[in-house]
C-alpha cells in the first residue's frame, strides 16, 4: 500500500500580517457589520494599488460583476460577450440582469478570450464585453478596447484571479470601464468572502455604491430611489483585506517564486506538458499555476489528477467552458480551443505557503505520471 504523504493543498490563505490585530479592533469596538473605519480604508488603498480613482467594496466577486453590469443598465434584450472559458460567475452575472451572455472561444497561449473571435459575435443587441484575466495572466486589452471603441461597447475586466497582474505596464483593474475582483479564501489576497469594483468613472462608482446598499439615497436615510441589493462588505472582512493588502508585494512575490520552482522542476517533462506562458507585454500574477497535458501524449487528465490525489497532492481541473454547462447548453457556436484547454488542463497547488520541497515533489509525481499514464476516455476538443 502506498504511503500517504502529507496533503499539499491546492490553495491556502497566508494570514501573516495584521489580520488578527485589525479583526480584534473590530470586535473590541463592536464595528462588525457594514460600517466602520476599515471599509473606506480598504477601498482607498485598493484603488491606489490598482492605479485607479475609485474602488467600492462588496460581499463577493460575483456581486462586483453584477453591480457593474447593473450600474451600466444592462437589462433584458441585451447581449454581453464573455469568454466561454471562465468561472461560471462571469456568465451568471450577465444572466442576473436578464441579459444574454454570448460566448467567445479562447486563444491557446494565455487561455484568455480570443480578440479575433469577438467582432463576429457583435449584433445590434450587444452592449459590452467582459474580459477575464484567467488564472492571473492579463488578456490582450488593447485589441479588445479598440473593438469596443469602434462599436461603442463597454469593457469590463473580470480580475477576480489577477490581483497585481499587469498589462503593458498598467495594473489590471485600471484598463477597462470598470473591473471586478474577488477576495475568496483561495485568491491572492483574501477577506474570506468579498469583492471589489474599481473604475476611473466617478458617476459609475456612485451608481455602484447606491446599488450595493439596497439603493438607499446617500443623503436621505431610508429613502430608496431605486431597487438595489444587499451586497455590502463587513468591517471585519475589510479589516482582513487591509492587512492582506499591506503585504501584497510579499504575496505576489511568493507566487512568482512558486512559478519559478515549477518551471525549473517541470522543464524535463515539457514533451508531455505545456507550462504557463508569460507574454512579453504581461506580468503574470500566477493565481494558479496551470499546466496543459499535450495531445501528443495519450493519457486521461482526470486519471492523472486521481493519482496525484493518492499522493496527497490536491489539484483542480480547468473550468468547464460555459457552453457545456446545463444552464448555457445550446448557446450555439464552436469553441474547440476552450474545449481542448478545459479537457487537458490541471491547476497545481499554488499559494504563498508552498515550499520548494513541495513544488519539487508535485513536479516529480506529475512528470512520472505523464510518462506512464494512458488515456482511458477521449476528449473532443481541438489539438493545442
Amino acid at each position: 500500500m502506498k504511503e500517504q504523504r502529507r496533503k499539499i493543498a491546492v490553495a491556502h490563505p497566508a494570514l501573516l500580517g495584521n489580520e488578527k490585530k485589525y479583526v480584534q479592533e473590530c470586535l473590541e469596538t463592536c464595528w462588525i457589520s457594514s460600517a466602520g473605519r476599515f471599509i473606506p480604508l480598504f477601498e482607498r488603498e485598493f484603488a491606489c494599488f490598482c492605479g485607479v480613482e475609485h474602488a467600492v467594496a462588496c460581499d463577493t466577486g460575483t456581486s462586483a460583476i453584477h453591480l457593474i453590469l447593473a450600474a451600466l443598465n444592462v437589462s433584458a434584450g441585451d447581449e454581453v460577450i464573455v469568454p466561454t472559458l471562465t468561472f461560471v460567475a462571469t456568465a451568471n452575472a450577465v444572466q442576473y440582469c436578464g441579459a444574454r451572455p454570448v460566448f467567445a472561444d479562447s486563444e491557446p497561449t494565455t487561455m484568455n478570450i480570443d480578440p479575433n473571435k469577438i467582432e463576429e459575435l457583435i449584433t445590434p443587441n450587444t452592449r459590452g464585453i467582459v474580459v477575464v484575466h484567467l488564472y492571473g495572466h492579463p488578456a490582450e486589452m488593447d485589441q479588445v478596447r479598440e473593438i469596443a471603441r469602434w462599436h461603442n461597447l463597454f469593457v469590463v475586466e473580470d480580475a477576480a484571479e489577477a490581483h497585481g497582474a499587469q498589462y503593458r505596464g498598467r495594473t489590471v483593474g485600471s484598463i477597462g470601464d470598470a473591473a471586478s475582483f474577488s477576495f475568496y479564501g483561495n485568491k491572492i489576497i483574501t477577506t474570506g468572502e468579498g469583492g471589489m469594483v474599481t473604475t476611473p468613472d466617478r458617476d459609475l462608482a456612485e451608481r455602484v455604491r447606491l446599488l450595493r446598499g439596497q439603493g438607499m439615497h446617500p443623503e436621505r436615510r431610508y429613502w430608496f430611489p431605486v431597487v438595489g441589493y444587499n451586497y455590502r462588505m463587513t468591517n471585519i472582512q475589510a479589516a482582513i483585506g487591509l492587512a492582506q493588502l499591506e503585504r501584497v508585494d510579499e504575496h505576489l512575490a511568493a507566487r512568482r517564486r512558486v512559478a519559478e520552482w515549477y518551471g525549473h522542476y517541470l522543464r524535463p517533462f515539457e514533451d508531455s506538458l505545456r507550462l504557463p506562458v508569460e507574454e512579453l507585454w504581461a506580468h503574470h500574477a500566477y493565481w494558479m499555476y496551470t499546466v496543459i497535458l499535450k495531445d501528443s501524449v495519450e493519457f486521461e487528465r482526470d486519471a492523472v489528477m486521481q493519482e496525484l490525489a493518492a499522493d496527497g497532492i490536491e489539484t483542480r481541473p480547468v473550468f468547464f467552458p460555459m457552453h457545456m454547462l446545463p444552464p448555457y447548453h445550446g448557446s450555439g457556436g464552436k469553441y474547440p480551443v476552450a474545449e481542448a484547454l478545459a479537457g487537458r488542463g490541471i491547476s497545481l497547488p499554488t499559494h504563498a505557503l508552498l515550499t520548494e520541497e513541495d513544488a519539487a515533489y508535485v513536479a516529480e509525481r506529475l512528470g512520472m505520471l505523464c510518462q506512464t499514464a494512458r488515456k482511458r476516455t477521449t476528449w473532443s476538443g481541438a489539438a493545442i
